[in-house]
């Protein structure tokens, strides 16, 4: 079995290469090993995935519960696997430090910490306690007893505030505050994107699965982006698939879908392949 510390240094060399990398976004422990199966370097949680997968809207999980998936992630493969931890799960820096060392102790080896503040009314904290916030995670991650990736994320474009100059700069604040990974889901276009990694010196996380990004990895890559992930687009996707399936079933009376679905014995060996290596 992989340690914590190897995971953390893998996790860290795979920012620094030439081209960027696919972080893809399980959303428990059967997509974690499947997704391991097929040959990707790490892995990234989905707030968003796992919470559907609860049965309750985004950001409804509560740290507790987190913690405890996360655990459940990074038990079940040998790749290194960072964390969607929402805003910190609480508005205080103190609060933001004690969940980055919570999660830390779950075996991930990188996580993110977003400036969203999950009130409809003022989505994005103020600039200043933004900062601050990052400044406590940092704070928290050089504590730790290995090379933790901490992502600062600017939540401006998913909130209804496509103001590209504040997320630059909220981006440079973070880096300066001393963010490992920078990264402001909900660019698409691929100005914005260029614009945003011409501005910092630190690698850049792009989101893909969002309506209007059409961009390749390797368009992204040669526009100097670090790492692609895919959010809950996997997640969402599945959920498509089986929302199609039932929606024929009721209307038809039919069950085709069953022809595109994935094969018993193929989902078998794969994971059985990778309980083997856990």
């Amino acid at each position: 079995m992989t340690t914590q510390a190897e995971k953390a240094r893998l996790f860290q060399s795979l920012h620094h290469q030439d081209h960027a990398f696919i972080i893809p976004n399980p959303w428990d422990v059967g997509t974690a090993r499947l997704l391991a199966n097929l040959g990707f370097s790490a892995l990234a949680s989905s707030s968003a995935g796992y919470a559907f997968s609860m049965g309750v809207p985004d950001c409804a999980v509560g740290r507790e519960n987190m913690l405890e998936h996360l655990r459940a992630l990074s038990a079940a493969t040998d790749l290194p696997v960072s964390a969607d931890l929402e805003n910190g799960f609480g508005h205080d820096p103190d609060y933001v430090a004690e969940t980055i060392r919570l999660a830390a102790q779950t075996g991930i080896v990188g996580g993110s910490i977003e400036d969203a503040t999950n009130d409809p009314g003022s989505p994005i904290y103020d600039f200043g306690l933004a900062v601050e916030r990052v400044r406590a995670a940092v704070e928290a991650v050089k504590s730790l007893p290995f090379p933790f990736m901490f992502t600062a994320r600017a939540e401006n474009y998913l909130h209804g505030r496509p103001d590209l100059d504040d997320t630059i700069r909220r981006l440079q604040a973070f880096q300066d505050a001393g963010a490992d990974v920078l990264y402001a889901p909900g660019l698409t276009k691929k100005e914005d994107i260029a614009a945003v990694v011409g501005s910092v010196d630190r690698p850049v996380n792009v989101l893909t699965g969002l309506a209007g990004i059409t961009l390749s990895a390797d368009e992204l890559s040669r526009l100097g982006v670090k790492r692609i992930s895919t959010g809950s687009a996997l997640s969402r996707a599945a959920l498509g698939a089986f929302l199609r399936a039932c929606a024929e079933m009721q209307q038809h009376g039919t069950f085709s879908y069953t022809g595109q679905a994935a094969g018993y014995q193929d989902i078998t060996t794969m994971l059985a392949a990778q309980g083997q290596k856990t």
